[in-house]
C-alpha cells in the first residue's frame, strides 16, 4: 500500500480538526455521532480551572453505575454519560477518571471493554496524543479504507503546530516504530516528503 498526495478534504485556512472528521458519516456508529454532535455543539460545557471534589466523585459514581448495570454497547447514549461528557470541563474530566482508576481499581477505558465508541470519545477529550496515534495507526494499515487513509493527511497537517511532538512520541511508544519511519514506509514521493518533514519539524521544537 502506498498514499499519494491528497489535501482535497483539508481546511487550509483554519486547519480544523473536529471530533469524527476521520470516519464518513455512512461509517460512524448513529449513537456515537449524536454523542459528537452534541460534544460539539455543546455551549453548557465549563472550561474553568476550579475543581469540585464532591462533583468528581459524584460523576465518577455515575459513569462505574452506568458501565455495571447497563449494556456497554449502548453506553454512548446512556444520558448521565452523556450529560456529563458534555458539560464537564476537561480538566474535571481528567480528574473524574483518576478518581474512578482510585475508586473501583480499573482504568475506565479497560471497564469500558470493547464499547470503542466511547472510548475514543473519552481519549480525544482528555489524551488526544493516543487517540490521534491511533488514528495514525488505523490510517497506515495495509487494509486501510479510503477514510482512514485520508485521515493520515488530515491529522499531521492539522496537529502540526499543536501537538504533533506529543502524537509522534506516543506513536512510538505504542507502536514500537518511529512514525517518520513509518510514513516512508506507506508513502510515496512528495506527499510521503510533505508528511515526514512536517513530523520531524514538530520533533524538533
Amino acid at each position: 500500500m502506498a498514499y499519494s498526495l491528497n489535501l482535497h478534504a483539508l481546511d487550509h485556512q483554519t486547519g480544523s480538526w473536529e471530533l469524527g472528521e476521520h470516519t464518513s458519516p455512512s461509517t460512524v456508529n448513529p449513537s456515537r455521532k449524536t454523542l459528537l454532535a452534541e460534544l460539539k455543539a455543546s455551549n453548557a460545557r465549563y472550561e474553568g480551572s476550579r475543581k469540585n471534589n464532591k462533583a468528581i466523585e459524584s460523576d465518577a459514581e455515575k459513569i462505574n453505575k452506568a458501565i455495571r448495570n447497563g449494556d456497554k454497547t449502548t453506553l454512548i447514549k446512556d444520558e448521565e454519560i452523556v450529560r456529563i461528557l458534555t458539560t464537564r470541563s476537561k480538566p474535571h474530566l481528567e480528574e473524574v477518571f483518576k478518581c474512578y482508576y482510585d475508586d473501583f481499581d480499573k482504568d475506565i477505558a479497560e471497564d469500558l471493554g470493547e464499547e470503542s465508541g466511547l472510548k475514543d470519545t473519552i481519549y480525544c477529550l482528555c489524551a488526544p496524543p493516543v487517540y490521534f496515534s491511533k488514528i495514525l495507526h488505523s490510517a497506515m494499515k495495509a487494509n486501510a479504507t479510503k477514510n482512514e487513509q485520508e485521515a493520515l493527511t488530515r491529522v499531521i497537517v492539522t496537529r502540526t503546530n499543536v501537538d504533533m511532538k506529543d502524537i509522534a512520541e506516543e506513536y512510538n511508544r505504542q507502536y514500537g516504530t518511529p512514525l517518520a519511519k513509518k510514513i516512508e514506509d506507506v508513502a510515496l514521493g512528495n506527499y510521503k516528503d510533505f508528511l515526514v518533514t512536517l513530523v520531524q519539524r514538530a520533533l524538533a521544537k
